[in-house]
């Protein structure tokens, strides 16, 4: 396959869902004050985003007002801490912030995080009176659950109440779960004690990563700075590939927990660090030198855990049964499995009664490539190359009739990437129009008329499928080629967000790190059809029931998020013979009298209707009766949009990648239908 453009080709399309977890280098404590290289790094970022920005903003006063309410939301937003006399010295500043960055200038934003830390060490003395005070669940009371709808605290007394709120809420949560109050209070106490102490922990370069993404995000919610540590994990991101032990980490109550164990890494090897193992300290360079961990931040436990592969780490461990361990590991580099292409057939006769047809699942959880490998010539991981492997692996099993594509909680990549995996689906053709900065359109084709897959084709999305999903699945949809079957509609993100290096400019993102880069919003893309994916993403021919309708998820929820815009749609030639409306049409029909008459549809759609009315409540119940009942139902509702998750998902431990379940059978039903009006069409034809 060619591309036009392919500089512009390589840009990347996220949903900006970074998970931060630091890498290797030097830390830095948090000095409270501004250095020069943060300055110089501030004042490029902001050159950098006037010229290179989609919409060319100018860093002026508008942006500085908007870049303050950004940052002290991004500290403080539940307002719990700042005073409104805070707010009110803040806002002197207000119009001060564009020239200061500009200027190289930082030091409001670190002024400001001190603030916010005094003001956290005052209030931890107050809550730990409160957490002993002697409640009274019996009374009728409430809290207000969210903090846009009341404003700044402007005495002691006002603060003192919102917090005593608070606490009164945590421990009859911990009540209603069966803790005695005692242990309630214990646990509360360690909880804010350790946030206390992890807040100390806090580096200068995440103060400024927090205020440039500040900036940034003033223009739209995508565009992002990333300190040289985030950058590293965005590499990780797109490479599936990381040096280390090979153990997913989290924390809790200042304990670093073993959450999971990567197949095929050194942990799993060796076999001796398990699920829920405590890492109590680390040896990072396996030379009998042991530091302490023991309420540490995760990301500083995980930059001293990961290493260049070949090198040894030492972990203390306490394991489930309150042994106290030693474990030595050699670090290699561990491929991240969970997240590339998986391909498997479902014998549907199996599982769909009545109805007959080998299906081929797809499940594409990201558009991953490996940039640095392909920039140096060499072989690199990419899904374009997966999805080739798995149809192979699907004409060597014996072939299959329909093949679904599962993008559902993909959240993007690749542009390039996308655009190729569409080539594998369709004839010669647009996939997707790009606009350039200057209105121009940039128009990214498939140019090989060859199609690896000839079969029927669903498309599975939900709101959490964004970006380069969306351009895969709008592309089948314009091009006639099969039909698309989730949630209403996809998430809405339809723009290009490129990768720059803060110091290089455009080039070079994975070489230089001294001062982190820069994830930029520099175009919109548009469907082949004209309409921009974004804010109203990719609808769905077939819809399906799902709690993800009703959670607050997608661009139109963002703040700052671009309109919806249409352009010109780009000549193309439907896939002949796939789908024509008579055929959707009873497709569709098929599908809704098979999900009213579904007993699990049903009670799902119950649930959701009392989840819509349970989100548009201001506030809960201090009341122990009354908190005890809305917590069951909670509890029940929450089961059955985690179970629905977990189905749509699939589980991490076997190796089904579609598993049995009613939503999924009900998309296999929706298949052997258009599967079946298919074939007929085709006898006709011919």
């Amino acid at each position: 396959m060619r591309f036009r453009n392919p500089t512009r080709v390589a840009a990347l399309l996220t949903t900006g869902m970074l998970v931060t977890i630091a890498c290797a280098l030097g830390a830095q404590q948090f000095r409270g004050e501004a250095t020069t290289n943060e300055g110089r790094t501030a004042s490029i970022v902001a050159d950098m985003v006037s010229r290179n920005h989609i919409s060319h903003a100018a860093i002026d006063d508008e942006i500085s007002k908007r870049l303050l309410d950004r940052y002290i939301d991004s500290l403080d937003p539940q307002k719990l801490y700042f005073m409104k006399d805070d707010i009110v010295a803040m806002k002197t500043k207000e119009t001060e912030l564009d020239d200061a960055i500009k200027g190289g200038d930082v030091e409001f934003a670190f002024a400001a995080f001190k603030q916010y830390r005094r003001r956290m060490d005052q209030r931890m003395a107050t809550i730990g009176k409160i957490i002993d005070l002697e409640h009274d669940f019996s009374i009728d009371e409430e809290m207000l659950v969210d903090a846009d709808d009341r404003g700044w605290a402007t005495s002691e007394a006002e603060m003192n109440e919102r917090w005593r709120k608070r606490v009164k809420y945590e421990l009859l949560s911990m009540k209603l779960d069966d803790k005695e109050l005692s242990e309630a209070r214990t646990r509360l106490h360690k909880r804010y004690e350790t946030l206390q102490k992890l807040m100390k922990q806090t580096e200068d370069m995440e103060i400024l990563e927090i205020y440039l993404s500040s900036l940034t995000h003033t223009l739209d919610p995508h565009s992002s700075y990333m300190s040289p540590d985030t950058l590293d994990d965005f590499r990780i991101q797109m490479e599936l590939k990381l040096e280390g032990i090979g153990a997913s980490l989290r924390s809790e109550d200042g304990y670093t927990i073993v959450a999971d164990i990567v197949e095929g890494g050194a942990a799993d090897a060796d076999g001796r660090l398990k699920v829920d193992d405590k890492i109590i300290a680390v040896d990072s360079k396996a030379t009998g030198q042991f530091e302490d961990i023991i309420e540490v931040k995760l990301k500083h436990v995980v930059r001293k855990i990961r290493g260049n592969k070949g090198t040894k780490v030492r972990l203390q461990v306490r394991t489930e049964t309150g042994e106290t361990k030693v474990y030595e590991l050699t670090r290699q580099e561990i491929k991240l499995a969970e997240s590339e292409v998986k391909g498997e057939i479902i014998n549907a006769g199996t599982r769909i009664d009545g109805q007959r047809g080998r299906i081929g699942v797809i499940n594409i959880p990201s558009f991953y490539r490996d940039f640095r490998a392909a920039q140096l010539g060499l072989d690199f991981k990419s899904t374009r190359k997966d999805v080739i492997k798995v149809l192979k692996q699907f004409e060597a099993a014996g072939g299959v009739d329909a093949v679904i594509v599962d993008l559902r909680f993909n959240g993007g990549g690749a542009l390039s990437e996308a655009i190729e995996v569409s080539g594998l689906f369709i004839n010669e053709g647009p996939v997707v129009q790009v606009q350039e900065q200057d209105g121009s359109v940039t128009r990214h084709t498939d140019d090989d008329p060859e199609i690896q897959c000839r079969e029927p084709l669903i498309v599975l999305t939900n709101r959490l499928s964004a970006s380069a999903s969306e351009i895969f699945a709008g592309a089948i949809k314009d091009y006639n080629r099969g039909i698309v079957v989730g949630d209403t509609t996809t998430h809405g993100k339809g723009t290009v967000q490129n990768v720059m290096n803060v110091t290089r400019g455009m080039g070079g993102i994975f070489r230089s790190r001294s001062y982190g880069a820069l994830k930029l919003t520099i175009n919109q893309f548009y469907r082949v059809n004209g309409d921009s994916t974004q804010n109203r993403g990719v609808t769905s021919d077939i819809v399906l029931p799902s709690f993800l309708e009703h959670r607050d998820i997608g661009e139109s929820t963002l703040d700052n998020a671009l309109a919806f815009s249409q352009i010109e749609p780009a000549a193309h030639r439907n896939s002949s013979g796939y789908l024509d409306p008579q055929m959707l049409s009873t497709v569709k029909q098929r599908s809704a009298g098979r999900i009213a008459s579904n007993k699990e549809f049903q009670v799902l759609t119950k649930n959701i209707t009392k989840y819509k009315e349970r989100k548009n409540r201001k506030t809960v119940s201090l009341n122990e009766g009354v908190m005890k009942k809305e917590l069951e139902e909670a509890k029940a509702e929450a089961e059955e949009a985690k179970k629905e998750l977990e189905e749509q998902v699939g589980s991490s431990k076997d190796d089904e990648i579609f598993g049995k379940n009613y939503y999924n059978d009900e998309v296999l039903a929706i298949t052997l239908d258009y599967l079946n009006l298919w074939k007929q069409q085709r006898t006709v034809a011919r």
